[in-house]
């Protein structure tokens, strides 16, 4: 058993009571004067982000990564955020890309892609190209009612 020469078995600082103390006036407002524990107060720590910055791809390599886990490393001299990933035995493997920013126009609508009109056909190009079908499926219809070969000659009895 380790000994302890500094608090006592059992002592437990996370438990410690702090009695408050009652003023007069407050005592007699109240009829059973209580004791209260306090919370010792925690100093306030920084808000992070949860962005790690890096100092180029020299400084995402070097960056220790606990196996099984990835990280994003976002890149403070470029537009560069590498994904570091290590697998169960610790080996590390990098992913890079490169990332742009869009401008969204000052109505928030976003802008719409430019399109080639002269790809598409206009309603009067369609309806001539229809015709033009339906002239030779007549075509064909004519054609397949015909029969097929030379005609047969009628043989006659004195031949």
């Amino acid at each position: 058993m380790p000994y302890n020469s500094y608090f006592p078995v059992g002592y437990q600082p996370s438990q410690t009571y702090y009695p408050q103390y009652v003023y007069p006036q407050a005592q007699q407002a109240q009829a059973v004067p209580s004791v209260q524990p306090t919370q010792p107060q925690q100093p306030n720590q920084p808000m992070t982000s949860g962005i790690i910055w890096v100092q180029g791809e020299a400084g995402a390599k070097s960056y220790l990564v606990a196996p099984n886990t990835t990280v994003q490393l976002w890149d403070s001299e470029r537009q560069t955020i590498y994904i570091k990933s290590a697998d169960a035995s610790g080996m590390p493997s990098i992913k890079t890309l490169d990332y742009t920013i869009r401008e969204i126009p000052q109505n928030n609508v976003p802008l719409a892609p430019a399109f080639d009109s002269a790809a598409f056909a206009t309603k009067d190009e369609v309806n001539i190209l229809s015709e033009r079908i339906s002239a030779l499926q007549g075509k064909l219809e004519g054609i397949a009612a015909k029969p097929a070969g030379r005609p047969k000659k009628e043989v006659t009895e004195n031949e």
